[in-house]
């Protein structure tokens, strides 16, 4: 597609980055009008935001030089290279989420109604993001001839070149922006805190198992059974917060039954 937006006085602005930075900046927007509807300190939020940033870019930068990591031993500079493409959303998910626990703890604040609230806001901003993973080109599609399959063309394109490929990076777009609007329309009727944020996970995680079988990119020889890394991941995943969802229900129906015996 057009991985380069422009060029202005010798400074190249890369579509890949831009749309991160929008998915990022929409992201942060959402979040401090929900922390604000909810009671919670916008700048506590905000903060955290901040600091989720720059976890969510190490760690997926980190977990994409680990499914490859001979690319990088012969061109360590391209490590940085961040522009061009080359995030793992699962690594920044467990970067962000242990920083969000530290960050929550030592604050004090609401653990899983913060992540609650992060909910919407990490889909649309994942939604904004893998426009930029389709302009770029990473993250491409097997060799499809279906109506809606894109061949790149562009010489800087990290896709296969004159290839009909199937749109994955607007697939997983498409899927992450339904899963937003899910959530934002649920959010007020929400039963437990920590509710939304387990079905994030869930759905997410099904809804990547699903796209990775279209993926036509190497993403690393680590999986389990017959699957990728990233599929391995989002069962495990799956399992993990289907757990938690069923124990912070019965913790909440407890709750519940509770405040109804002694009235």
């Amino acid at each position: 597609m057009y991985p380069i937006l422009f060029r202005i006085y010798g400074l190249t602005i890369y579509t890949y980055g831009f749309f991160v930075a929008m998915g990022f900046l929409a992201g942060i927007y959402l979040i401090k009008y929900e922390s604000r509807r909810l009671g919670e300190n916008p700048e506590k939020i905000l903060d955290l935001a901040f600091y989720s940033v720059l976890a969510a870019i190490i760690g997926a930068r980190v977990f994409y030089i680990a499914t490859d990591p001979s690319t990088f031993l012969n061109d360590p500079v391209e490590i940085i290279r961040i522009w061009n493409g080359g995030l793992v959303f699962y690594g920044g998910f467990i970067s962000v989420f242990i920083v969000a626990i530290i960050y929550i703890r030592f604050h004090k604040m609401k653990f899983w109604q913060t992540l609650d609230i992060a909910s919407p806001s990490i889909a649309i901003g994942h939604s904004i993001g893998r426009l930029g993973c389709f302009f770029a080109g990473c993250c491409y599609g097997r060799e499809c001839h279906l109506p809606w399959a894109i061949t790149f063309t562009h010489p800087e394109s990290l896709a296969p070149l004159g290839v009909s490929l199937h749109p994955t990076q607007l697939y997983a777009s498409i899927s992450n922006l339904m899963l937003f609007l899910f959530l934002f329309s649920i959010r007020k009727r929400k039963k437990f805190d920590g509710q939304l944020f387990c079905i994030y996970m869930i759905l997410y995680a099904l809804l990547r198992m699903v796209n990775e079988y279209f993926r036509g990119d190497f993403r690393g020889n680590m999986g389990i059974f017959s699957f990728s890394p990233s599929q391995s991941i989002a069962l495990v995943m799956a399992l993990i917060f289907s757990l938690l969802w069923f124990f912070l229900w019965k913790r909440a129906a407890k709750g519940t039954k509770g405040m109804n015996h002694h009235a």
